[in-house]
């Protein structure tokens, strides 16, 4: 489906836990204070299946004859209990159905899976539950069996309104169909029907994607994601351009679009609340906005990623959790042990707060003090991002006031290109203020790890 970026895991990448690390080397190595927190989280489920491969597509996503749906529904459902109860989490904020194309689905296993969270944790009756849906699987019938099923909120992957630029993405659905299915969302949840384009394309003008913008302002509801087209080894799309026989759309070209379509919607009175997110009326994603303030999150299905306190055994600090990739080695797995967790990582304090910095910089509130400080009690953002940061607050990119950190309009959209030298700065800080000896032959440098020597930055 949608080329989804950070959306989820792929964000994280950017601090996930490095080999060698030492763990809890720091100020604060003891558990961080979440583990005495109320227990609350959100929950993403995986459905890995699609009809179609896209030409951009490196995602987790299988295509295969037939799907034994039942079993799947069981695996499921079965995780779903399972980890909840492990996490020993009381309240649910959130649910999120992602793949794969998770309309394909039916609405009885949707509601399986709700059924299973509400009955291993609450599940507010107004909590957001999102499904992400192709165009080609969205007819109104089908939209009001989600609805029926507790389905609140939908993500349609439309990626554009141009047939050609639809057939180079290797979609499914046309033009016509994706404006239909958009109308017909928004006839059952209104206000709460979010569209996903894809800007970047080879041969793409800047002309002609804000066609395209324009042309989505006129269909699409309060929420819109957009997402810079990635060509990823392995794919279709990435072999062509490889091979020449499609061009590398010029970077400058790459940040007069996004630059154009920032413009365009913030014009058209929505918030940029987040790089690639855009929302009017208050329809700002209470799912993702979960993982972009580093809350818990529990993933369910093969390849899915949680992070969130194994308090049901005895846990009291934050684990990196990746299921079973493979969806038939991922149900033997849920079958013989009741969960599919192919990989779990304790984080220690530092990754913890790589991970707060990575994704609180990615929003437009940015990190507030009191979300720092819940991670970091004894090292402040002002004593990590004072006086080593202040070049990137006179340059403009960034913000650190009594609101926190954050970036500006003009720093959102160089994040990327600003974080290796954030990271550094905070590990360099962190490890300065470790209690002990200094790193040796048998301790780490937690800076040295992500290859930030003592000048860098500096």
């Amino acid at each position: 489906m949608a080329a989804r970026g950070w959306r989820r895991a792929a964000a994280i990448a950017a601090a996930r836990p490095g080999p060698g690390r030492a763990p809890g080397v720091g100020p604060a190595s003891e558990p961080a204070p979440e583990a005495a927190a109320p227990a609350a989280a959100s929950v993403y489920v995986h459905w890995p299946y699609c009809r179609k491969r896209c030409s951009y597509c490196n995602f987790n996503t299988y295509l295969v004859p037939a799907v034994d749906e039942a079993a799947v529904r069981a695996c499921l459902v079965q995780e779903t209990h399972t980890l909840l109860q492990l996490s020993q989490v009381k309240s649910i904020t959130s649910v999120f159905f992602g793949g794969g194309t998770p309309s394909l689905a039916s609405p009885g296993t949707i509601a399986a899976v709700l059924e299973a969270v509400a009955g291993a944790a609450h599940l507010p009756a107004g909590a957001e539950v999102t499904l992400e849906a192709n165009p080609s699987s969205t007819t109104t019938q089908r939209l009001a069996g989600f609805k029926a099923a507790g389905i609140n909120r939908l993500s349609i992957g439309v990626q554009s309104l141009d047939d050609a630029e639809l057939r180079l993405l290797g979609r499914e659905h046309t033009a016509t169909e994706a404006q239909a299915a958009v109308e017909a969302a928004r006839g059952l949840f209104p206000g709460r029907t979010s569209i996903d384009l894809i800007f970047g394309l080879p041969r793409q003008s800047l002309g002609a994607w804000t066609q395209r913008l324009e042309a989505a302002l006129g269909l699409c509801d309060d929420h819109i994601s957009l997402y810079q087209l990635t060509l990823e080894r392995g794919t279709a799309l990435a072999a062509q351009v490889l091979g020449g026989a499609l061009p590398v759309p010029p970077q400058d070209l790459l940040a007069d679009m996004y630059q154009a379509a920032r413009t365009t919607l913030v014009a058209a009175g929505f918030r940029h609340y987040e790089v690639s997110n855009f929302a009017r009326k208050g329809a700002l994603s209470t799912h993702n906005l979960s993982y972009w303030r580093a809350e818990q999150y529990i993933g369910v299905g093969p390849g899915a990623h949680g992070r969130f306190v194994p308090r049901g055994e005895g846990g009291c600090s934050r684990e990196a959790r990746v299921q079973v990739l493979e969806p038939i080695a991922w149900m033997r797995a849920v079958q013989s042990r009741g969960h599919g967790t192919g990989k779990r990582v304790m984080l220690s304090p530092l990754e913890q707060l790589e991970e707060v910095l990575a994704l609180g910089l990615r929003t437009d509130e940015g990190i507030p003090p009191e979300r720092w400080g819940r991670f970091s009690p004894h090292l402040s953002l002002e004593a990590v991002f004072g006086a080593p940061g202040q070049a990137l607050q006179q340059q403009g990119w960034m913000v650190l006031d009594d609101g926190g950190l954050r970036c500006t309009a003009r720093g959102l959209a160089v994040l990327d290109a600003l974080l290796p030298d954030l990271l550094c700065q905070l590990q360099r800080a962190w490890a300065a203020a470790a209690p002990g000896p200094a790193p040796g032959p048998g301790r780490k440098d937690p800076g040295a790890v992500s290859g930030c020597g003592p000048a860098e930055g500096s």
